[in-house]
C-alpha cells in the first residue's frame, strides 16, 4: 500500500515551518538554519556530508528514515523549489534557476512541484525529474502515486502546502520536529486545522537535544502500513 508521508518537517514552538522573507540567499527567511540544527548534529547528516562523527539516538533514528522509507516520488510547493512567485523567469536559458540542491538533487525520484504556472519538466542528475504542475492535493497525490510505482509518496513542504494536504485528508502519516524556538512570523502549519486529532492518532517523543518528535497517523491505518 502506497502511503503519503511527511517526514522530518521542522517547525517552531509557535508552528512556523519557515520564517520570512524568503530569498535566494535566505530560503528560510529570518529563521535561518535554526529549524534544522537538530539534524545537522546527527550521524546521518555527518555521513551525508562526508564527515565523521555526529550524534546517535532519537534524533538520528528519525533523521535516517529519510533514506529508509522507500520513497518513490515527492511533492513540494513552489516556494520550496524557489523564492520566486508569478510567471517563471528565464525559462530555458543557461542561467535558469534549477533549485537549491545543485545538479544532483537528493531526491532521485520524480518530484512534482505545485505551481499555478506549469512548465516543461526539468531532468537532473541522479534520477530526479522536476515536474511543474497546477493540481489539487488529490490530483497531485494521484500523479505522484502513479509515478512512485507502489512505493510511498513524500510531501516535502513548505508549511502552506502541508497544511493544504492535511486539510484535504490525503496525508497518511506525518512526522513533525518541534524545535524550541519562537519565530513569530512566517508560514504556519496548524492554521485552520482545528480538531485534527479526531482524524489522527498522535504520539510524541522528547529528545535530549530539546526537540520533540510528533507523529500523526491517520486513524484506521494499520500499524504494519504506518511504520
Amino acid at each position: 500500500m502506497s502511503l503519503v508521508r511527511v517526514q522530518n518537517f521542522a517547525i517552531s514552538l509557535d508552528g512556523f515551518g519557515t520564517g520570512e522573507p524568503q530569498s535566494f540567499d535566505e530560503p528560510f527567511g529570518h529563521a535561518g538554519e535554526r529549524l534544522h540544527e537538530w539534524m545537522f548534529a546527527t550521524r546521518f547528516w555527518h555521513a551525508m556530508s562526508g564527515e565523521p562523527g555526529g550524534s546517535d539516538g532519537i534524533d538520528n533514528a528519525f533523521a535516517e528514515r529519510h533514506e529508509t522509507l522507500g520513497i518513490g516520488a515527492e511533492i513540494m510547493g513552489r516556494r520550496k523549489f524557489t523564492p520566486e512567485t508569478g510567471p517563471w523567469a528565464k525559462v530555458g536559458e543557461e542561467d535558469e534557476w534549477r533549485g537549491w540542491w545543485g545538479p544532483n538533487p537528493p531526491f532521485h525520484t520524480p518530484v512534482f512541484v505545485l505551481t499555478h504556472y506549469p512548465r516543461p519538466a526539468m531532468e537532473m542528475e541522479g534520477g530526479t525529474v522536476f515536474h511543474f504542475v497546477d493540481a489539487t492535493p488529490e490530483e497531485a497525490v494521484a500523479m505522484a502515486k502513479e509515478a512512485a510505482g507502489g512505493r510511498d509518496v513524500r510531501l516535502g513542504g513548505g508549511a502552506t502546502m502541508i497544511r493544504e494536504f492535511l486539510t484535504a485528508g490525503v496525508v497518511d502519516r506525518a512526522h513533525f520536529v518541534v524545535v524550541p524556538i519562537v519565530l513569530g512570523r512566517g508560514e504556519r502549519v496548524w492554521d485552520g486545522l482545528e480538531g485534527l486529532e479526531a482524524d489522527y492518532g498522535i504520539e510524541q517523543v522528547s529528545s535530549p537535544s530539546g526537540v520533540v518528535h510528533v507523529t500523526l497517523t491517520r486513524r484506521g491505518l494499520s500499524q504494519s502500513n504506518a511504520s
